[in-house]
């Protein structure tokens, strides 16, 4: 690459820990140093600035960085708050996966958000869902702590992001309607020539491609050549599988790309449809 880019990802977190193994698979080499907020790449002409992820937005929209990594959730949240946020999503990178949702005391009877105090990190939002249901509700900001506000006596319900729900559970706390799912998103200035920059454009295709390899599994099997054509339709997401003829004349073997994930019960019926010797690997990229 002859002109250097600029990629914000957030400094510390499970989204740090994520966006850091997708920019190395994609064969960018970097290493962080303590608290600085820029690190190079070792082997690209390449840029790491490492900053909170309710920055990025800002520093995307900007110009200050080509790309950013993001959740949808902080993206939305801004693009509602501030009119200066002008950055788009130009990929969806499959983790930091969560849902922005209401959520209440497991003891509440509380069934609607009608008049009632939201405590939430996302207000702008909330405000906007309030208002598309039209439901009258007070809605407060926190930034932090937010699942102890209904036992404190400062709002009825909450909103905020869950993943796995242990964090509510362990506050007695239960989901009950959702506002959006989130995850991690590359994003880059909405008008951004720059976008169209072919060394941006093949930094894409390289994140695609580790996207893509994330499910998908290569399959290798043995099976009888009248049985080739069933076996075929069973390996899930298999574009064109290669068939190979085999020493014994009666069998192939059956090669396949996989863009879906291969579960037991797939190996099951495999076997029990004349497949044998089956071989499911994983992939690390794929280019299209």
């Amino acid at each position: 690459m002859t002109k250097k880019i600029t990629i914000a990802i957030q400094r510390k977190g499970r989204l740090y820990d994520d966006s850091k193994d997708l920019l190395i698979k994609s064969g960018i080499n970097f290493s962080t140093n303590g608290d600085k907020l820029l690190a190079r790449s070792s082997n690209m002409d390449i840029d790491i600035l490492l900053v909170r992820d309710d920055d990025i937005p800002s520093l995307v929209s900007k110009g200050v960085a080509d790309l950013g990594i993001v959740g949808q959730n902080v993206l939305a949240e801004q693009a509602v708050s501030n009119k200066k946020i002008s950055a788009k999503s130009v990929l969806s990178l499959g983790f930091s996966k969560c849902r922005l949702a209401f959520a209440k005391p497991m003891n509440s009877k509380l069934r609607s958000l009608k008049n009632k105090i939201i405590a939430t990190s996302y207000p702008a939002l909330v405000k906007k869902f309030l208002k598309a249901q039209d439901i009258k509700a007070e809605v407060i900001k926190i930034n932090g702590s937010v699942e102890l506000t209904p036992y404190i006596g400062i709002a009825d319900c909450i909103c905020d992001l869950v993943s796995s729900g242990a964090t509510l559970e362990e506050n007695n706390l239960i989901e009950f309607k959702n506002l959006m799912d989130s995850e991690a998103v590359l994003i880059s200035p909405v008008s951004y020539r720059k976008i169209n920059d072919k060394n941006i454009l093949d930094l894409i295709k390289r994140f695609e491609g580790v996207i893509n390899a994330a499910e998908s599994k290569y399959v290798m099997l043995n099976a009888q050549t009248h049985s080739v054509e069933k076996i075929c339709k069973l390996l899930p997401g298999a574009d064109s599988p290669t068939i190979i003829p085999l020493q014994q004349q009666d069998k192939v073997a059956i090669h396949a790309l996989c863009s879906e994930p291969v579960f037991w019960e797939t190996m099951e019926q495999l076997k029990s449809n004349g497949a044998s010797s089956i071989l499911v690997m994983p992939v690390e990229k794929i280019l299209n």
